[in-house]
C-alpha cells in the first residue's frame, strides 16, 4: 500500500498490514503474531502515520527513536508494551526501525462472539497514550515474551475446533497480566503520579474557586484529563491506585465539600447552591448529596443551628 501524502495508510484487515510489511500472509485471517525481525519492506511511507481496523499489541525490545500516539510523543529507548485500538493513529517520527519484539494483531470479529468482544474495552490501557507505556522488569518480560511464544505456537498447529477457545484465553491471560503490571507502575511510579494528584487537586479546586460550574456546569472527567494531557482512563487508574477514589468520586467528593461550606456560611438557599455548582435541577443535586452524606441538603442545614 502506498501513499502519496501526508494521509495516515489506513489498513482494513490484518492481511494488507502483512502485505505492507513484506510479510507471508497470515495463518489466520483475524489473528496474526508478527515478529519484528522477519519484517522485509521498506516501511518508510508507514512513518507518515497508520490507522488500523483491528487491535495491536505491541512488544518493542528496544526502539531508538520517537513515536507519536494521538497527541503525545516520547522515547521508546526502554522497549516495553504498547496497546493500540481500532482507528487510533500512530505515527512513527524518527529513529530507526531496527528494534526486536512481536506485535500481536487482533481483528474485533475474532473475539465478538466471546465476553472479550466486550470486556476488551474495559482493559483502560487500549485508550492510553504512548507517554503510558508498559514498561517491564525482567522477570514480567518472560512471562509477556512466554506468552506470544504460546500464541504463537497455537498459530503454528493445525486449526480444530478448540483454536479460537486457546487462542482467546491466551490473550486474556496476556491482558490480566497487563493488567497487573500496569497497576505495579502506577506503584513504583508513585512519586510522578502523587505529583499528579497534586496538580489534579490544584485544577479541581481551582474550577470551583473560580465559581465555573455556574458558567460551564459540573466538571467533566474527559476535559480535566485533557487540562493534564493525560487519557481519561489513565487519570482515573491513577487516582484509584492512590486514593482507592476515580476520577468521578474525586469530582463528587471536592463538590460535596464545595455544597457544606455554602450551606453552612450562606444565605443561599438549597436550590440557589445546586445552581451554583452547576445543577440545572436541584432534585438531582439533592439526590447526591444525600447519597453521599445520608442527609438531605436542609437537614445538613438545619443541624448546623
Amino acid at each position: 500500500m502506498k501513499s502519496t501524502n501526508k494521509q495516515p495508510v489506513v489498513f482494513n484487515s490484518i492481511s494488507e498490514l502483512h502485505r505492507a510489511l513484506g510479510l507471508p500472509k497470515p495463518l489466520h485471517p483475524l489473528i496474526s503474531l508478527v515478529d519484528y525481525s522477519n519484517i522485509t519492506a521498506d516501511t518508510t511511507e508507514l512513518e507518515k502515520g497508520m490507522l488500523f481496523n483491528f487491535y495491536k499489541i505491541s512488544y518493542k525490545k528496544n526502539f531508538s527513536g520517537k513515536v507519536k500516539y494521538g497527541q503525545s510523543h516520547y522515547d521508546f529507548d526502554e522497549g516495553g508494551l504498547s496497546f493500540i485500538s481500532p482507528n487510533q493513529l500512530i505515527t512513527a517520527l524518527e529513529g530507526e526501525a531496527d528494534y526486536g519484539g512481536y506485535t500481536l494483531l487482533i481483528h474485533p470479529d475474532f473475539i465478538r462472539a466471546y465476553p472479550l468482544g466486550k470486556s476488551i474495552k474495559n482493559y483502560g490501557f487500549f485508550s492510553y497514550a504512548v507517554t503510558e507505556a508498559l514498561y517491564l522488569s525482567d522477570k514480567e518480560k518472560q512471562v509477556i515474551t512466554g506468552l506470544f511464544k504460546n500464541i504463537e505456537t497455537e498459530l503454528d498447529s493445525a486449526i480444530d475446533q478448540i483454536s479460537q477457545d486457546v487462542l482467546i484465553s491466551q490473550v486474556e491471560l496476556l491482558l490480566n497480566y497487563s493488567k497487573r503490571y500496569y497497576n505495579r507502575q502506577f506503584i513504583t511510579r508513585k512519586t510522578a503520579s502523587s505529583e499528579l494528584l497534586v496538580r489534579f487537586e490544584n485544577l479541581l479546586a481551582e474550577y470551583f474557586d473560580k465559581g465555573k460550574p455556574l458558567t460551564n456546569g459540573l466538571p467533566a472527567v474527559d476535559d480535566l484529563a485533557a487540562a493534564l494531557n493525560v487519557s481519561a482512563h489513565y487519570l482515573s487508574d491513577m487516582l484509584r491506585t492512590l486514593t482507592g477514589q476515580n476520577t468521578q468520586q474525586h469530582i463528587h467528593a471536592k463538590l460535596i465539600e464545595r455544597a457544606k461550606d455554602l450551606l453552612s456560611s450562606s444565605v443561599l438557599s438549597v436550590a440557589e447552591v445546586a445552581y451554583q455548582l452547576g445543577f440545572e435541577h436541584p432534585q438531582s443535586f439533592n439526590r447526591l448529596f444525600k447519597t453521599k452524606t445520608k442527609l438531605s441538603p436542609l437537614d445538613f442545614k438545619r443541624s448546623l443551628n
